[in-house]
């Protein structure tokens, strides 16, 4: 299965938020997916492993890709940026 990593900077609240979205808008369309919620001090704890990153917050790239967590959490962009997050997800 799928795994994608969101960060913000508690990893209580908005990330908790945007993972839930991000799971629920990737189920639509067909695609399952672990989606975990982190605080981004703690990231590199979970990034290996992980398919994809949902970045709500700035901070390192990392060598995976990443997507627009803030598209989620505003709504503005979410379906154009799950689309994309789905698709890349139906390829591996």
């Amino acid at each position: 299965m799928a795994r994608v990593i969101c960060a913000c900077g508690s990893g209580v609240a908005t990330s908790q938020l945007v993972a839930s979205k991000v799971k629920r808008m990737l189920a639509a369309r067909g695609v399952t997916a672990e989606v975990e919620a982190v605080d981004i001090k703690s990231i590199k704890h979970y990034i290996d492993g992980a398919d994809a990153y949902v970045s709500i917050v700035k901070g390192e790239d990392y060598d995976i890709p990443t997507f627009n967590g803030i598209a989620f959490l505003t709504g503005a962009g979410a379906d154009a940026e799950a689309d994309k997050l789905a698709e890349f997800l139906k390829t591996i």
